[in-house]
């Protein structure tokens, strides 16, 4: 991605990975001429031979032109397939609404990259609102540091035993396991790079596709990552502007969306 005069031109590398079935694209549909102002997505500004050649909005699954979209399984904005998936693991129409039966929408799951995501709710342990602090035992994967066991920042949904009131992301996913969302006990924090395919960077606040994902808050998300270069910091995702940070693992105000893999 090449950042010039305030916008964003992508190349068409990560398009094409798109196409390969297992990357996003972008969300970018629109082009921009010399003079950096948008304008229609033609060959003529964006193709091979264009103004700006290349841009991101001419190729791969956001292609603007009708004839260049790829097919969908589900729906979703620009480039984006997604379905929606019952709480007892079906899949549901695009017209199903998120609720707590059985057969209410409870996760979403990504038909590009084949990833189950954690649908966020108002009320409840899933509430888009709560934060967490970053925790893991792990040592594969905490770079020799746990990070912070975390407080009631989740209004009390983590209260009981073994949780003890302590908001963390490894307490919070144990709880959503123990509750067998969407009929799956194997959801977890998503990777830095699982978490960017989710990036809708189209011009929408937040990044992301909240048709599919609504009740997504505007800030930062936890991964599952732990910076290379401070152990005590793990990698973010801002949905705010689609942008990645390193943060410290005991700030007790970022958001989680959890994911699992499917077999």
């Amino acid at each position: 991605m090449i950042r010039s005069a305030g916008i964003f031109l992508v190349t068409a590398t990560h398009a094409l990975c798109a196409q390969a079935g297992a990357v996003n694209d972008t969300g970018l549909q629109q082009c921009y001429g010399t003079a950096a102002t948008a304008v229609a997505c033609s060959a003529t500004v964006g193709g091979d031979g264009g103004e700006n050649p290349r841009q991101d909005a001419r190729y791969g699954r956001d292609a603007a032109t009708a004839a260049l979209q790829q097919p969908k399984v589900g729906a979703g904005a620009a480039g984006f397939d997604f379905s929606k998936i019952s709480n007892a693991g079906a899949t549901l129409p695009g017209t199903a609404t998120l609720g707590s039966a059985s057969g209410d929408w409870g996760c979403t799951r990504d038909n590009v990259t084949g990833l189950i995501w954690e649908v966020k709710t108002t009320s409840g342990l899933r509430n888009a609102a709560h934060r967490y602090a970053w925790y893991s035992t792990n040592a594969q994967s905490n770079g020799g540091n746990a990070g912070a066991v975390g407080s009631n920042t989740c209004a009390g949904t983590l209260d009981a035993a073994p949780y003890n009131g302590q908001c963390n992301t490894s307490n919070y996913a144990a709880a959503v396991n123990a509750a067998a969302l969407c009929g799956f006990s194997d959801w977890r924090l998503p990777t830095r790079q699982e978490l960017s395919t989710l990036v809708h960077a189209g011009g929408v606040t937040p990044t992301i596709d909240s048709a599919y994902f609504p009740n997504t808050g505007n800030d930062y998300h936890w991964s599952s990552a732990t910076s290379a270069v401070d152990a005590a910091s793990a990698w973010t995702v801002d949905f705010n502007d689609g942008a990645v940070h390193a943060d410290k693992k005991s700030y007790e105000f970022f958001l989680i969306r959890l994911v699992r893999s499917q077999p």
